[in-house]
């Protein structure tokens, strides 16, 4: 076996893979894959806990999987998730564990530090379900950014259905302070409780915001802060300083981006109770145990991962676009953007050794249909080929009673609508149409003078742009779970493969230091405007904004 900690690109799988894509799979043309093969679909489209998969509109075969699950095997992922599992230092260079997955263990399973997981869960649960059943507090604010926000604040709006009879949920993350003063007006202190959301309570623009929505409190008129402000962090003595009596705890083994599983997850708690959180749990839980323990060859966020890397290496493509076609699901390409792009948009492996290869891609996208009327073009007629994956689920999240049959009737109407063209979409990005086909085309009166064989060039669709498409049967707490533990896992295979650490972020942190000499420059004080040591740009572009 290949030495896994050797450069990817330097492996036999990795020449095979090149050869073939030179070769082979040269002019894979997707069109000319379902004729010669009817059974694609079936053969491409898997199964995992609350997922369904259907990757037979990619540029894929069974050779090239095949080549794909050898480099997996030469890479020693299996070995790298067994090792991520069990708890071992897989973040090198921070010396840490990374165990999300203990986070949504069940109690007594044989997993790390279960009982220390539980202990924490079980009483930020029971405050959660007495500050739901409290009809003084009606509005919560999550204070908190990055890992901080982006899971809860997504997880809170899929999950809109299951947060009847709890308080209603607010997430501000910005240090900008047209971030939180719109919604400081809109709120009454005296009902309002504060989830100030930071690992170490040292956060800047986090602890920022905490000041400014204290100020505001005690000015107007709000009394027993202990009350009306909790903390999810492991510095007890900071928060306590600030006010707050009660505190929820992690441990530093609990990466930001993947710590929604934690007391982060606190404002998911109180939005939609201990219950359903705990069916969040068991989703991914449910999904881990599938990534640890099927086959290779039908294990679906190992394939997801290759996939990737069959994209962004072999085929050159940079970005990826996500489309959820469930408004539940608007925040999940921003969530992915920062579990993917800040885990593996890396330049050196975990040796510290630069990377010959492309890594992370660009993760973007708009929930369906939205996105359609927004970047489709470029989608479908762009000279850059992107890779799409689109989500569908099958049932509508409405709950039966909430409205009156009518207006139910509308709600499948339309829910069906919404299906279609997420079904065309994908459709329409493989099949594309012919120049011979858009010179048939019913065109604008006002097109009329124009060569028609021109028009029809500008009406042709190439086809041929590969998509991946994921089917929930319904968008619920255990499917949600399910289906963020499944990125979580394929973003690692894609890291495995690379040789990448996925778990530090020192990207964040020269611009975190960088701001912290800049702004008592922008201050008033002694330093105001000072431009001492500076490069001439941002000397200049302070000056002006110092006047």
């Amino acid at each position: 076996m290949t030495d896994p900690d050797a450069p990817c690109d330097a492996t036999p799988a990795w020449a095979a893979l090149a050869a073939h894509r030179a070769g082979p799979a040269r002019d894979f043309d997707l069109r000319e894959a379902f004729v010669r093969d009817p059974g694609r679909h079936a053969a491409l489209s898997f199964e995992a806990p609350e997922v369904f998969a259907d990757l037979s509109k990619n540029w894929l075969d069974g050779p090239t999987l095949a080549l794909l699950l050898a480099l997996a095997d030469e890479r020693g992922v299996e070995a790298r998730r067994a090792a991520l599992f069990a708890g071992e230092p897989v973040n090198g260079s921070e010396g840490r564990a990374v165990l999300h997955t203990a986070l949504r263990a069940p109690r007594g399973a044989a997993t790390p530090h279960n009982a220390e997981v539980h202990a924490v869960l079980d009483p930020m649960l029971g405050y959660a379900e007495r500050v739901r059943a409290d009809p003084g507090i009606t509005d919560v604010v999550n204070l908190g950014i990055g890992g901080s926000d982006l899971g809860p604040r997504m997880v809170v709006q899929a999950l809109d259905a299951w947060t009847h009879g709890g308080p209603r949920l607010h997430f501000v993350s910005n240090v900008d302070s047209h971030d939180l003063a719109p919604l400081l007006r809109r709120l009454d202190p005296r009902h309002t409780l504060f989830v100030i959301a930071s690992k170490t309570f040292t956060t800047q623009e986090t602890l920022a915001n905490a000041e400014a929505a204290k100020a505001w409190f005690l000015h107007h008129g709000g009394e027993d802060l202990a009350r009306h402000f909790v903390a999810t962090t492991t510095n007890v003595t900071a928060a306590a300083a600030f006010g707050i009596d009660t505190t929820f705890g992690f441990w530093d083994w609990v990466g930001g981006r993947y710590s929604l599983w934690s007391a982060i997850g606190l404002p998911i708690a109180l939005a939609i109770g201990a219950t359903a959180f705990r069916e969040l749990l068991a989703g991914a839980h449910a999904m881990d145990e599938h990534a640890a323990q099927a086959p290779a060859a039908r294990n679906l966020p190992l394939l997801l991962g290759l996939l990737d890397v069959w994209y962004r290496n072999f085929h050159e493509r940079g970005s990826r676009s996500i489309a959820p076609y469930h408004q539940g699901l608007a925040r999940l390409p921003a969530y992915l953007q920062q579990l993917e792009m800040e885990s593996n948009g890396k330049r050196v492996d975990r040796h510290g050794r630069p990377l010959g290869i492309a890594t992370s891609p660009v993760v973007w996208g708009e929930p369906g249909t939205n996105g359609q009327h927004a970047y489709f073009q470029m989608l479908h007629q762009g000279s850059e080929v992107v890779p799409v994956e689109f989500i569908l689920v099958r049932r509508t999240s409405h709950r039966d009673g909430d409205h009156p049959p009518a207006l139910a009737a509308h709600w499948q109407r339309q829910h069906a609508m919404l299906l279609a063209n997420g079904l065309a979409q994908a459709q329409a990005l493989m099949l594309g149409k012919s120049a011979e086909a858009a010179l048939g085309d019913k065109v604008p009166t006002a097109a009329a003078g124009i060569d028609p064989a021109e028009l029809a060039r500008h009406r042709t669709f190439p086809g041929n742009r590969p998509s991946t498409t994921l089917l929930l049967d319904a968008l619920t707490p255990r499917s949600l779970g399910a289906l963020i533990a499944l990125y979580e896992h394929r973003v690692f295979t894609s890291g495995a493969v690379w040789g990448i650490n996925s778990f530090d972020q020192w990207g964040v942190e020269l611009g975190k230091a960088l701001a912290n000499q800049l702004l008592p420059r922008l201050q008033p004080g002694p330093r105001h405007a000072e431009v001492d040591g500076l490069d001439a740009s941002t000397a200049g572009l302070l000056r002006r904004l110092a006047r």
